[in-house]
This record gives structure tokens, C-alpha cells and sequence, in this order.
């Protein structure tokens, strides 16, 4: 049998409101550093144009990038800071449209998630962040 593509891990992760007012992945139990937090699957889109929507992943590591995914699971919550805040980093797999999202750092239940956006330096709907972070 193959093995499952898609890992939540929910047990470990779950969505709340945060602190500015939206929704960000929050840890549910205690994650060391080199965990493995969450996998999943991207869903490649067209006629989307992320340098206008923030709720779409980079998929390739071109700049300027043409590539669009949605991604499964909660990776869609896990809001962006700045490098030294960072807990977690995602790994991208273009070839087989998957992501594995790694803990940095060891992280507490109840840490915000957050990782570094790819694209954060770049797209045009990310502008204002650069500006407070």
C-alpha cells in the first residue's frame, strides 16, 4: 500500500483566532525541533495571481514566481514574521506537489506557528508586512 500523502497531525495542530484579528496554526502539544509538524498535498491553480492573493502558496522558485498552490491541512494558517521569530519552515516538493512543515525550534503548546513567507520580500499583497516586520 502507499503511504497517506496528507498528515495533519491534528492532534498536534489546530487553527484560532490570533492575536491581529484573523486565524493562524497554533501548536497543541509540545513539538521538538526537527519535527515533522505537518505534510500534506498543494493543489497547483490557474488564472490566479498571488502577487494580488495572499492565501495562495509560491510554487516554484522562480522570481518573478507564476506558480500558485493551495496547500491541504491547516498550512494555510500559519501566519508569516520575520527570520529570528520563525518556528517552523516548509519544504516544498514541486515535482510531486507535496509539503512537509519542519519545527525549527522546540515549541511550547499554545505557540503560534509561524514561518517565513517565500515570497514575503516580493508580492504585492505582502507589501504592508514588510513594512511592520
Amino acid at each position: 500500500p502507499n503511504p497517506s500523502l496528507i498528515s495533519t497531525m491534528m492532534s498536534m495542530v489546530h487553527v484560532r483566532p490570533d492575536r491581529h484579528g484573523g486565524l493562524g496554526a497554533f501548536a497543541a502539544c509540545n513539538i521538538a525541533s526537527g519535527e515533522v509538524v505537518e505534510k500534506g498535498v498543494a493543489r497547483v491553480l490557474t488564472n490566479v495571481d498571488g502577487n494580488e492573493n495572499p492565501y495562495v502558496f509560491t510554487w516554484s522558485d522562480e522570481v518573478p514566481n507564476e506558480h500558485w498552490a493551495v496547500g491541504s491541512g491547516c498550512a494555510t494558517f500559519y501566519n508569516t514574521c520575520g527570520h529570528e521569530e520563525a518556528n517552523t519552515i516548509v519544504e516544498r516538493d514541486f515535482d510531486k506537489n507535496t509539503f512537509q512543515i519542519f519545527a525549527t525550534r522546540d515549541i511550547q503548546e499554545g505557540d503560534e506557528l509561524r514561518h517565513v513567507y517565500k515570497s514575503k520580500e516580493w508580492r504585492n499583497c505582502f507589501a504592508s508586512l514588510n513594512i511592520i516586520m
